[in-house]
């Protein structure tokens, strides 16, 4: 199985980014669907963006499309979403999540096998 470690969050104002960065021990990225997915204070873990497993499709959110950008770097084995034009509204926990290459749904937390711890991101107005 695969072990996924977050990093890069924290405190940033409106209209600035991020990157964070989703490093993959145990086996390689590539074997699985992956996805980001975000939890605010008081709410349900929700979607952000995900990547098949051969790269051929990405998916995102409405909310972040056009300001997030998924990608792997399958040398370094390691996730990153890129966030631009961030608002306060993207304030969260961002999770990475890897699926087996069974699942069909990338966009339902269920449909996600292996999590990481999170990391905090905090967007000020």
């Amino acid at each position: 199985q695969v072990q996924l470690v977050e990093s890069g969050g924290g405190l940033v104002q409106t209209g600035g980014s991020l990157r964070l960065s989703c490093a993959a021990s145990g086996r390689t990225l590539s074997s699985y669907h992956v996805g980001w997915f975000r939890q605010a204070p008081g709410k349900e873990r929700e979607f952000v963006a995900a990547l098949s497993r051969l790269g051929a499709s990405t998916y995102y959110a409405d909310s972040v499309k056009g300001r997030f950008t998924i990608s792997r770097d399958n040398a370094k084995n390691t996730l990153y979403l890129q966030m631009n034009s961030l608002k306060p509204d993207d304030t969260a926990v961002y999770y990475c999540a890897a699926a087996n290459p069974a699942t069909v749904v990338l966009t339902r937390t269920n449909g996600y096998d292996y999590w990481g711890q999170g990391t905090q991101v905090t967007v000020s107005s």
